[in-house]
């Protein structure tokens, strides 16, 4: 990557990870505060905490789409406006019900899928998995800080001081977007990014990918039905709430150190499916773990184990995902990927909120070990990743010659799988089987345009 590239890269990055700061931060927090809202109960504290998954998922693939015909950055400002306007609105609600609407906008300003897009504007095809890696750390660490910061800001400013948090990190991200951030020069077609309105329905019921959709929308289930019972738990172990941030930390930066070993495991042939299927049953243990925590000790040790299993699927999920889909569809697949996601977010705190209404935690807690032994079933479907990986090729080299024989030629070489060819920018898209393809081939091929 040159200096503009990783420039660009960085500021990107950085947006992403104040725009999720402002998201995440109350996740700890509402569930503890939540009953001296007026109008409040368990269903609109679940409610105001998973709402911005539903207005995410709506408008996720709508806003990629509005970009490829007007400007990214006028796309991103203007969900960056919508995020600070409900932010400012739930800082300023004495209701629970001004929360929930707050929370509503500020997921309505759903722009990650326009952010990746402007990574492959500013950046080479060839760096371009460089810029996605600096981008995922970003996304690791927002989530890390936000779960610590919350509990800070809140016991120093309340509620309110969250939310005014939230607007000054959206106000930061126009900052960073306008001074920061390079104008593309023109629009380019990624299908990395992309999503393709007429390969949406197939992606959608492709059985290799419908256990990917369904891990990602449990995981994020997981994530907010489970934020629903973790600050409550901490209370009930006469933890005070101004210390909460220790905790999180602790088991955040343990839950890093222990999943490390089994990430080197993940990348070994043939081991990534049963990582991925370990990391459901971690989660399903850490629910029954918390249904029978006696002391402050248990509830730790539960919780790190939640969130080794849940820092892991994070990246094994759209890892498995981005390599199982076919040649050029990969923008597509991740649009229907995120809106799981979202809506999994939305259901759990939904979900959470309502048995909560009618049972104890302990309910809630075994439910979701019951969810998590549908998933652990649904995760023996998962397409095996042995050998299958992808290529992107430039071809700016074969000026003159036509996009069919182009395309017969890469299809020829020994070991590719699928290829699609984007004929205006000279750009193939390769699904290839690793133990039988060579890089040295397609070399070859470009050297000597065959």
């Amino acid at each position: 990557m040159n200096k503009q590239e990783m420039h660009s890269a960085v500021a990107i990055a950085a947006l992403f990870l104040v725009r999720m700061l402002g998201l995440f931060m109350i996740l700890p927090v509402l569930p503890l505060v939540g009953e001296e809202l007026e109008h409040s109960t368990p269903f609109r504290v679940g409610l105001a905490l998973g709402i911005y998954g539903l207005s995410q998922a709506l408008l996720q693939i709508p806003f990629g789409l509005a970009s490829d015909y007007f400007s990214r950055k006028s796309v991103i400002t203007f969900g960056l406006i919508l995020f600070i306007f409900g932010s400012f609105i739930a800082a300023f609600g004495q209701d629970i019900f001004t929360v929930i609407l707050g929370r509503f906008i500020q997921g309505c300003g759903a722009i990650a899928s326009t952010l990746l897009a402007l990574v492959s504007d500013v950046t080479r095809i060839d760096h371009r998995s460089k810029a996605m890696g600096i981008i995922g750390i970003a996304i690791g660490l927002s989530f890390g800080f936000s779960i610590i910061l919350g509990p800070v800001i809140f016991s120093y400013q309340g509620l309110p001081g969250i939310f005014i948090f939230s607007a000054g990190a959206g106000i930061i991200g126009l900052i960073i977007l306008w001074k920061v951030v390079p104008t593309p020069i023109s629009i380019k077609t990624n299908l990395d990014t992309k999503v393709l309105l007429d390969k949406f329905w197939l992606m959608l019921s492709d059985k290799a990918l419908i256990p990917v959709y369904f891990g990602v929308f449990f995981l994020h289930y997981f994530l907010t039905s489970g934020f629903m019972v973790f600050p409550l738990l901490f209370r009930d172990a006469g933890i005070e709430d101004k210390v909460h941030f220790i905790y999180y930390f602790v088991i955040f930066l343990v839950s890093l150190f222990l999943m490390s070993p089994l990430v080197l495991l993940s990348d070994r042939p043939g081991k990534s499916e049963k990582v991925l299927r370990a990391m459901v049953c971690c989660l399903i243990i850490a629910m029954i773990g918390l249904v029978n925590a006696l002391s402050s000790m248990v509830i730790v040790i539960s919780m790190v184990v939640f969130f080794v299993g849940f820092n892991l699927l994070e990246v094994l999920l759209p890892a498995h995902m981005s390599r199982i889909v076919a040649a050029g569809t990969r923008g597509t697949g991740m649009g229907i990927y995120s809106t799981f996601q979202f809506f999994g977010t939305f259901i759990g705190g939904v979900s959470a909120g309502l048995l909560l209404s009618y049972a104890d935690i302990v309910v809630l807690l075994y439910a979701n070990a019951a969810i998590g032994i549908v998933w652990f079933l649904i995760c023996l479907k998962l397409q095996s990743l042995d050998g299958i990986e992808s290529r992107i090729v430039h071809l700016r080299a074969f000026e003159g010659k036509s996009a069919k024989v182009l395309l017969e030629q890469l299809l020829s070489l020994n070991g590719v799988l699928d290829a699609v060819l984007i004929y205006e920018e000279r750009v193939a898209y390769l699904k290839v089987q690793n133990d039988l393809f060579d890089d040295s081939q397609l070399q070859e091929f470009i050297t000597n345009k065959m």
